[in-house]
């Protein structure tokens, strides 16, 4: 009885402890967005030198490379993005028509993305191959979780299959893990062509460069903490899914 009362104490307590964690890892995420939508306001302000716009950047840096690809302008804020399967690069309208620090960081950093996909990124790459599971994995894999939870509950001595159920949904969402976590050296590398490029090309003068490198090191963590939010959710649903197994 004290066993079982013990067992249950520990369980309810770990299960707090996840609780706390994703809490946690919320707010740290909310904050990190926050400090983005800050930096690239505060740096948006201060016009680079050169006086050319996030829409000159990208074109001057494909020709520079030998790729001529289209740049689009694209509604909302800070949805910049290079589409591989279109071979467009988007660019949001605070980047596309401004020459500011922060609209040459983004537009470097996107171009960034356009020279790892032609040079054959094996972190791009393999984001690539992961993504379809990730996506199934993130929709999914909870709901086998609860699924195998539920059928463990219902069919009583019926075995381990809620178990195995709720194991798979845990592996589907180590996926979406999986393709965070190749994220990371893909937005790291972008950032870091960016920054050469935009030194090469004399974009932005030595005394510039500090707040390009601020507006993407603080664009790098949102996905840091994605990261982390993914692990202690599949921390969470083994968690879940142990409490499916006969004991």
């Amino acid at each position: 009885m004290v066993i079982r009362r013990k067992m249950r104490y520990n369980t309810s307590m770990e299960g707090y402890m996840y609780y706390f964690l994703a809490i946690a890892v919320m707010v740290l995420s909310l904050i990190a967005q926050s400090r983005v939508t800050s930096v690239f306001s505060k740096y948006a302000q201060v016009p680079a030198r050169s006086g050319v716009t996030g829409a000159v950047l990208a074109q001057q840096l494909l020709y520079r490379n030998g790729l001529d690809l289209p740049i689009q302008q694209v509604a909302g804020s800070l949805t910049d993005h290079f589409d591989p399967k279109n071979q467009v690069v988007g660019l949001s309208q605070a980047v596309y028509g401004s020459s500011s620090v922060s609209a040459l960081a983004v537009a470097a950093h996107e171009i960034g993305h356009v020279l790892q996909y032609n040079e054959d990124y094996r972190p791009m790459k393999m984001r690539s191959v992961i993504l379809p599971m990730a996506n199934i994995g993130c929709r999914i894999g909870p709901f086998l979780v609860i699924g195998g939870l539920l059928l463990s509950w219902l069919t009583q001595g019926a075995g381990d299959a809620g178990y195995y159920i709720a194991l798979a949904g845990v592996a589907l969402y180590v996926m979406m893990l999986l393709f965070q976590l190749i994220t990371l050296p893909v937005e790291f590398n972008a950032s870091k062509r960016g920054l050469e490029m935009l030194t090469d090309g004399g974009y932005l003068a030595e005394d510039e460069l500090p707040g390009a490198k601020k507006m993407l090191r603080a664009a790098a963590m949102t996905y840091v903490l994605a990261a982390l939010g993914s692990f202690v959710t599949v921390l969470r649903l083994f968690s879940l899914a142990r409490g499916a197994r006969r004991r």
